[in-house]
């Protein structure tokens, strides 16, 4: 595959709201998904930040071995319950389970980013934890959230764009890491590698 002269980096990932984000800051940029097997990482005893640093790096390097010259930017993005890495449900239960777990406390949205650059042998990766304060949601609200399906594809079962204020009392740290994608950390980075 090739690219266009005016890329400024390749997004290794398939993320709608990652592309927007990116988007909407001005940048140009390819997206090629890495679909490695996440399933494959031995993450046993693997705490939540270390976790999304070994798939992040994962990602880019794997979309990089086919662009040597080119900027690859990955990410992953986890939602870490006390401890606990919260994944995507696997189901409108396992929604339902995940919703009335993660708002009955704090809970953490943490993203690693990665840059990876295979002809000059540039590997950066970053972190962003941000800490979500939820409101405590009635069981009326739990069941409207969980009908209108917006926590399907969803780490933590939930995306902040869609449930916003209703659900969320207050975050301390990057909004847009919530969202998957912690642009003040991105920005800063691209900035230093990317040409053009």
């Amino acid at each position: 595959m090739s690219c266009d002269q005016s890329t400024q980096f390749i997004l290794a990932s398939a993320s709608a709201r990652r592309k927007r984000l990116l988007i909407k800051a001005g940048y140009r940029f390819d997206i090629v998904q890495s679909n490695i097997d996440e399933s494959s990482f031995d993450l046993e005893g693997v705490g939540s930040v270390e976790h999304t640093r070994r798939l992040g790096l994962a990602k880019a390097r794997t979309v990089a071995k086919e662009f040597g010259s080119l900027l690859v930017l990955g990410a992953d993005t986890v939602v870490d319950f006390e401890g606990q890495i919260v994944g995507k449900p696997k189901d409108a239960a396992d929604a339902e389970r995940i919703t009335r777990m993660i708002f009955s406390r704090p809970h953490k949205v943490i993203t690693s980013v990665a840059l990876v650059r295979i002809d000059d042998g540039l590997e950066i990766i970053e972190t962003a934890i941000t800490t979500v304060y939820p409101k405590k949601l009635t069981d009326e609200q739990i069941n409207e959230h969980i009908k209108n399906g917006d926590w399907e594809g969803k780490a933590g079962a939930y995306g902040i764009q869609e449930t916003g204020d209703e659900f969320v009392e207050r975050i301390e740290g990057s909004f847009t890491n919530v969202m998957g994608l912690p642009m003040e950390l991105v920005e800063g980075l691209l900035d230093k590698f990317i040409t053009g």
